[in-house]
């Protein structure tokens, strides 16, 4: 009888490393299925990607060739029109009267730029 318990023992083990081995050839299949599929899905998007490309490069260069065909038409208009507009570009905020004509004549280019007195 004690043969019979310890050979059933074995069978246990037996079966449950077959299982084990089982269980971790499944695991490894499907990790192999999977990195298939994304393997042909970047394949794919690469494809894409390269297709798309080529297509771009055709029509550039459709564009380039149609360029170097093409003679400048350009025309420069010329109406003369100069306006010049006077008016005081500072104003007195916290600057004495002297300083301000000083810059207004300094901008414009009418008067020296030294002031005629001792500035405060």
């Amino acid at each position: 009888m004690r043969r019979a318990g310890g050979m059933n023992r074995l069978t246990l083990l037996a079966s449950a490393a077959a299982l084990a081995a089982t269980f971790a050839a499944g695991w490894q299949i499907s990790s192999w299925q999977n990195d298939s599929h994304a393997l042909t899905a970047e394949r794919a998007a690469q494809q894409a990607i390269d297709a798309g490309l080529a297509r771009e490069s055709e029509i550039a260069a459709n564009v380039e060739t149609r360029l170097a065909e093409l003679s400048a038409n350009e025309r420069i208009i010329d109406r003369g029109i100069i306006r010049e507009i006077q008016k005081p570009i500072y104003q007195r905020v916290c600057l004495e009267p002297d300083v301000i004509r000083l810059l207004n004549h300094a901008a414009t280019g009418t008067e020296p730029t030294e002031p005629n007195a001792a500035l405060p």
